[in-house]
């Protein structure tokens, strides 16, 4: 029989079990800034997930098309930076969304290593579709928390990440672990063909 690839080694387990394992200066789990801010952010996903999967289209591929639309057409690594995602990651997003017609790339012409992505009407119309949805859920989040609390929220949030930000290394591919999980998750099928819309006579 086969030990579990993360069990712990026999001898760890009765040290546990014994309370004689050594002492480890670590908070609780209940105090873990990652895990806290995770947990949040499943509970928040929750409300807005259906959405995307009722008109198939993955968490990353409608944060792409929602900050195509309010920022305008953008450069990918500008794309990547507001939309929170990682180049590799963006690159193969981008990919799907541009074989579903979401998209629109051109190459600027001083520069023919760069590329400017623009939000094409077939993504209007999936961002026409799932924003009422999007902005309902919101609104049922607000209820239940608070304006005022959740506009503190936002605040906290904001102000925390310009804080570590001035101190925090440089980022690495890891940051981007949560984002490649939760396309792993979506089926192959799913992850990489957006519903492409219905060709018009």
């Amino acid at each position: 029989m086969k030990t579990p690839r993360n069990a712990a080694p026999a001898g760890a387990r009765k040290e546990r079990a014994n309370g004689t394992a050594p002492k480890i200066p670590l908070r609780d789990i209940s105090r873990s800034l990652p895990m806290a801010l995770m947990r949040a952010r499943e509970a928040v996903m929750q409300y807005f997930r259906p959405h995307h999967r009722l008109h198939g289209i993955t968490e990353q591929q409608w944060r792409v098309l929602r900050v195509l639309y309010k920022s305008g057409d953008l450069e990918i690594a500008e794309l990547a930076r507001q939309a929170v995602l990682m180049p590799p990651s963006l690159s193969r997003i981008l990919r799907d969304l541009e074989a579903a017609r979401m998209v629109n790339r051109r190459v600027v012409r001083t520069d023919l290593r760069r590329s400017i992505i623009s939000i094409s009407p077939a993504g209007l119309e999936m961002l026409a579709k799932i924003a009422p949805l999007s902005e309902a859920s919101f609104a049922e989040i607000q209820h239940l928390f608070g304006e005022q609390r959740l506009d503190q929220l936002f605040e906290l949030l904001y102000e925390l990440e310009r804080r570590l930000k001035k101190q925090a290394p440089p980022a690495s591919p890891e940051t981007e672990e949560e984002e490649q999980e939760g396309e792993r998750r979506q089926p192959r099928s799913r992850r990489r063909s957006v519903r492409r819309p219905a060709s018009r006579p």
